[in-house]
């Protein structure tokens, strides 16, 4: 059995009930120092956006600051990504159960889990989740770069700024609802949450949502072996 998804880690400990390591402290501190960039950006980008949400600006200290702090905001949450991304990467690599998983995506809706196949550390949602979150963040730092005037206004053409910021606002709105969709999922299946808050979950929540990786990780530690850092 491959352990592709196995991440540094990641381990099982026996008791009632039992407990699985999910995320590190590292990974953890991550994760929310992206989330709440992501957050960050969006309440600023808003702001910039239309004057009908200027008065967002005053969480910034004004129209000025907001205008200045938010690419260096969208920096951070760049690097911040791609620490997520070197840790998670090849446990998101797409297997042939993710498109069986994907296609009964109404027993998912349903909560028929026990129709679906068993999947790895992540399933076919989360995996576009992070897919997903990579490209847009891509888009948005490339394009955001374009008119970063401050730094880069010699670099560029006007008609590559008008280009970049429609390309930008599109962008931004897609990464909103990627965000929306991951938070609501986090929150719908319960036990998920703790996951990146306290680092474990029960062995009931991996059994039942990421059997496959559950299987590994015992599999793995009846084996002697340590987990096959992904990171």
């Amino acid at each position: 059995m491959s352990a592709y998804d196995l991440e540094k880690g990641d381990s099982v400990h026996k008791g009632h009930p039992v407990t699985v390591d999910r995320y590190t402290l590292g990974a953890r501190i991550n994760h929310w120092v992206t989330a709440i960039s992501l957050i960050l950006l969006a309440l600023s980008g808003m702001a910039l956006f239309t004057p009908k949400l200027y008065f967002l600006t005053a969480l910034f200290g004004g129209g000025q600051w907001t205008r200045a702090i938010h690419p260096w905001i969208g920096v951070v949450l760049f690097f911040s990504f791609a620490g997520l991304f070197l840790r998670f990467w090849k446990a998101n690599l797409w297997k042939r159960e993710d498109g069986t998983w994907l296609a009964r995506i109404r027993d998912v809706i349903a909560g028929h889990e026990e129709r679906l196949p068993e999947v790895g550390k992540y399933n076919a949602g989360q995996k576009g989740v992070f897919w997903g979150m990579s490209l847009l963040i891509i888009v948005l730092i490339t394009s955001g770069f374009v008119v970063w005037d401050q730094y880069f206004y010699a670099f560029t053409t006007i008609e590559q700024k008008r280009i970049a910021i429609l390309v930008h606002a599109l962008a931004a709105v897609a990464i909103i609802c990627v965000w929306i969709v991951h938070v609501y999922a986090a929150i719908w299946v319960r036990g998920t949450i703790s996951a990146m808050t306290k680092g474990q979950v029960t062995g009931g929540w991996a059994w039942r949502h990421h059997r496959k990786w559950l299987r590994e990780l015992v599999s793995t530690r009846r084996a002697g072996k340590p987990p096959s850092p992904a990171e």
